[in-house]
C-alpha cells in the first residue's frame, strides 16, 4: 500500500470548524476600523456621486462665486471633500490605534 506523500501525517479532524485565533480586542478593533472606512466611503459617495451628480439641479440653486453648486461640487468641491475625509480619516484611525495600543508610541 503507498502512502500519498501529500497527505499530512496529522491527523484531520473534520468535525471541528477552523478555530480562529484572534481575541475579542483585535475584533474590535477591527470593527471599529471598518465602521470608520464605511463611514468615510459613504461621505465620499454622497459628495462625489450625490452633490456632483443626483442633486446638482436642486444645488444649483446656489452659486459659489458666478458657479452654481451643482457646477462646482462635481469641478473643485468634490476634490476639496475627499481631502478633507483624508485627513479625518487619518485622524479618526490614529484615536483607534492608540485606544487599542496600537500607535506609534507604543512600539516596543
Amino acid at each position: 500500500m503507498s502512502q500519498n506523500p501529500y497527505d499530512s501525517p496529522i491527523e484531520k479532524s473534520t468535525s471541528q470548524p477552523a478555530v480562529r485565533n484572534y481575541d475579542s480586542a483585535h475584533d474590535a478593533y477591527w470593527k471599529k476600523s471598518l465602521n470608520i472606512v464605511y463611514v468615510v466611503l459613504g461621505i465620499w459617495a454622497f459628495i462625489s456621486l450625490g452633490c456632483g451628480i443626483l442633486f446638482r439641479d436642486f444645488l444649483d440653486a446656489w452659486h459659489v462665486g458666478h458657479a452654481p453648486l451643482g457646477f462646482w461640487m462635481a469641478q473643485q468641491g468634490a476634490i476639496i471633500g475627499f481631502l478633507i475625509l483624508l485627513f479625518v480619516y487619518m485622524l479618526s484611525m490614529n484615536v483607534l490605534d492608540r485606544r487599542h495600543g496600537f500607535g506609534e508610541d507604543d512600539a516596543s
